[in-house]
């Protein structure tokens, strides 16, 4: 147990040192990857208002985004004809600022408002369904469809409205107004993801997520690429294709007109790759946050699985890592306790097999002295409470001592000190351990009077029993002796002997708190035995 706590604190220094010298200690990551999400204990109510606000927000945002890029190219970019002069203002300062207005205010409530009424499952706290989970997947899509058709009517009104005027209008709106609306519909659809990563946790409960046109990481960076880059570049084609047919651009103002398209398409590149890699790497930080609390040894450390891509995958899986952890984790306690720390990890590290070996090992036994009378006059809880009391001392010592409590015997105990783990000589650790649980079981545990008995000398320790059943154990004289000089002591007034032949292959330091006694014959054996006695406990 002492090396085990000394193997886990060594871990815990060297993974702060790693990351002091990467520059910081790991950060809380949000269950989410984000604060703003919230926290998956915040009630369904909150949740609903925090969504339809995050998405109205955003929406707006990437819209009047788009329309500021849109304005640009049809006003700027393309001069001549100029939508300031050459038409209507009724048209360019009325119709237009009204269309756009109404189309930005009213599409984003009704956008957001239907997107949360399709998530009502999730508001009402009930469990969802294949056709709930279907609902939440394919919300961002509905976003994106809607806020296309929005710019499409818009492209549309506004070619037709200006190309009535003057027919050099219709391909540069429809370039224009059509190019940010493809890139304004990518984004509301990589927001829309953003915000509802917390009903996409729940409807992940259901299984996993349905098929999608793009699907996974690779599906999203193929779209973002084809939308976010491919189209501009065609945008540019398009452009130098007019410029040759219609004759209508200098060779500055085609100049211009490029040089804008490509600032257009590295800012609306930049956003949606700047959203596509955060929406990639925040599922990646949560597990990795989740992944320095395992090398911590906190194993109760599940991560919330909220992406519907090879990232929720992932997070599925150290999911299932952690409770695979845990459930070994819970077999190693529950096998250490009963067979010993020692032994389960002797087991572990090789497979356990029939037979042993011989060692030099030093034993100790322990038995209460009266136990009958214990038992008979104490109600069970009682006598349940001062046995535990009672071994919990045994335990606690023999472990100090880097010994193993080979087993429990009613209201005695055998330990073991030298096997499975050898020790440099094993009688100074089984002598301390003895007169250690002396004082303390007298301190602590006065109404439990025990004999002690130590021994040591050459014996058989191994796996005894059958191939589907076996348990590790020692067998040989210095077990036979030591319970032997238990039942002796039981009747001096120390309680403790320990044989004149472990005292002797003590170290000078344990010696000293010995002293030499009679010499007797134990029950069931022919030669003589000297005992040695405590000094003083």
């Amino acid at each position: 147990m002492t090396a085990n706590r000394s193997l886990a604190h060594r871990l815990g220094r060297l993974l702060e040192t790693v990351t002091r010298q990467s520059g910081r200690l790991p950060q809380q990551t949000p269950e989410y990857g984000s604060w703003v999400l919230g926290k998956p204990t915040e009630s369904q109510r909150r949740r609903r208002i925090r969504i339809q606000t995050i998405l109205t927000v955003l929406i707006l945002l990437v819209n009047l985004l788009g329309i500021a890029v849109a304005t640009v190219l049809v006003a700027f970019v393309f001069p001549n004809p100029s939508v300031f002069t050459d038409a209507p203002a009724w048209l360019t300062y009325g119709v237009a600022p009204a269309t756009i207005g109404l189309a930005l205010g009213a599409g984003t409530v009704w956008v957001t408002t239907q997107t949360v009424r399709s998530l009502r499952w999730a508001i009402e706290e009930r469990r969802p369904d294949r056709d709930d989970q279907r609902e939440t997947f394919l919300a961002p899509w509905r976003v994106a469809r809607t806020i296309l058709v929005l710019w499409g009517v818009g492209a549309v009104l506004t070619t037709t409205l200006y190309g009535l005027q003057d027919s050099v209008f219709i391909p540069r709106f429809l370039f224009g107004v059509g190019f940010s609306g493809i890139v304004v519909a990518t984004a509301c659809y990589l927001v829309t993801e953003f915000a509802l990563r917390p009903v996409a946790a729940q409807a992940l409960e259901a299984g996993r997520p349905p098929r999608r046109l793009a699907t996974g990481i690779m599906g999203r960076l193929m779209l973002v690429w084809l939308l976010g880059s491919g189209v501009p570049v065609m945008g540019i084609a398009v452009t130098a294709f007019f410029a040759l047919v219609l004759r209508n651009l200098t060779h500055e103002q085609f100049a211009y007109a490029v040089l804008a398209i490509a600032a257009a398409t590295i800012a609306f590149g930049s956003v949606l790759m700047w959203l596509m890699s955060w929406l990639t790497a925040t599922p990646v930080r949560v597990v990795r946050e989740a992944l320095h609390h395992v090398e911590r040894g906190d194993l109760n450390c599940n991560v919330v699985v909220f992406d519907g891509t090879e990232l929720g995958e992932l997070q599925r899986g150290f999911n299932s890592m952690v409770a695979g952890l845990r459930e070994r984790e819970r077999l190693r306690d529950l096998f250490g306790r009963h067979v010993g720390r020692e032994v389960a990890a002797a087991a572990e590290r090789q497979r356990p097999q029939l037979g042993g070996e011989e060692r030099h090992v030093a034993v100790l036994f322990v038995d209460i002295i009266g136990s009958t009378q214990l038992v008979t006059r104490r109600p069970a809880p009682e006598v349940v409470d001062l046995l535990n009391r009672f071994f919990s001392v045994i335990v606690d010592e023999v472990d100090r001592q880097h010994g193993i409590v080979n087993k429990f015997e009613g209201d005695g105990a055998l330990a073991v000190f030298g096997a499975p783990n050898r020790l440099d000589n094993p009688e100074d650790h089984a002598l301390a351990a003895a007169r250690a649980i002396s004082r303390r079981v007298h301190a602590e545990a006065p109404e439990c009077e025990a004999g002690i008995g130590v021994a040591s000398g050459r014996a058989v320790a191994g796996n005894v029993g059958a191939n589907e059943r076996f348990e590790y154990t020692v067998i040989g004289e210095p077990v036979n002796e030591a319970a032997r000089l238990c039942e002796l002591a039981k009747d001096t007034p120390q309680h403790l002997l320990a044989s004149a032949d472990a005292v002797a292959r003590a170290g000078e330091t344990e010696r000293a708190h010995w002293t030499l006694g009679d010499t007797v014959t134990l029950r069931g054996y022919t030669q003589p035995t000297r005992l040695a006695t405590p000094v003083r406990l």
